[in-house]
């Protein structure tokens, strides 16, 4: 019986080749551009009330509705108004079809527009050429901040006036009262300053920081005094002691405006000098 032979199987190892490392990517973050949204119209919903200047109340004026232009500057040329009952613009190029025009009418001084008749309000808002001119809008807000600052400026001119000195008050109210201020008791002077100050507190603090009022007293007293002389036809000062001329008055000019811008040379300084030795 024949043997069989034997197989010896063989194994071939195959070498394991490692994969290669993997190198993971720097993840790139994408950055998203957002697009600006459009603006949104700050034109804001409300009732508008338009007023006839300097006051006037007539039962009823008309103004223009058609026939008026507006100077576009971003388009750079005057593009035609019109008010119509039936169009959704004051733009006749941009109008479509029919155009039924309608008025703008005040009833005694007032235009109520409702905030509905949102073009009638820009038309009369943005757009009208008697903007302003024949007529304005009433604005509330607009009109309590006017008065906030008026306010504040009555409380600092009053605040000022209580801190003059005599000197300097006298020399502010000479510039609204003239030379009765000289006949004046230190009470008076204080209450009319006062007065003054509520009254009209823009000037008065203009005045308070103009250093010409100071000098232009200062001369007017001088001269009330005897110390200077101003001449009838007001147009030389000269020592009232010796009649020996000091300055001469420019044409055109105030002449103690004149004696005080003076005051401010050389030679002035020496006249105010010896001027104020005397009234001490």
């Amino acid at each position: 019986m024949a043997k069989k032979k034997e197989t010896k199987e063989v194994v071939i190892e195959t070498p394991v080749v490692e994969a290669p490392p993997v190198v993971e990517q720097p993840k790139v973050k994408k950055t998203v551009v957002e697009k600006p949204l459009p603006k949104k119209d700050k034109w804001e919903i409300k009732d508008r009330t338009y007023i006839l200047k300097n006051g006037q109340t007539p039962l009823s004026k008309s103004i223009k509705a058609a026939g008026i232009y507006y100077f576009d500057e971003e388009l750079g040329y005057e593009r035609e108004l019109k008010y119509t009952s039936n169009q959704r613009t004051v733009f006749v190029e941009e109008m479509k079809g029919d155009q039924r025009l309608d008025h703008i009418i005040f009833r005694k001084g007032v235009l109520v527009v409702p905030k509905n008749k949102v073009t009638l309000q820009k038309l009369l808002s943005l757009y009208h050429p008697h903007r302003d001119k024949i007529f304005y809008e009433l604005k509330p807000e607009v009109n309590a901040a006017n008065e906030i600052d008026w306010l504040e400026m009555e409380i600092e001119a009053l605040n000022a006036a209580q801190s003059l000195d005599i000197d300097m008050a006298e020399a502010v109210m000479r510039v609204e009262i003239g030379s009765k201020v000289s006949n004046m008791s230190s009470k008076e002077l204080r209450r009319d300053l006062l007065l003054y100050a509520k009254r009209n507190p823009e000037l008065f603090l203009e005045l308070v920081n103009d250093d010409n009022v100071t000098l232009r007293n200062f001369g007017i007293k001088a001269t009330e005094m005897g110390i200077l002389k101003l001449s009838s036809d007001q147009r030389t000062f000269s020592w009232g002691s010796n009649d020996r001329k000091l300055m001469n008055v420019p044409f055109d000019e105030h002449p103690y405006s004149a004696l005080a811008a003076w005051f401010k040379t050389d030679e002035g300084m020496e006249i105010y000098s010896n001027i104020e030795k005397r009234l001490n």
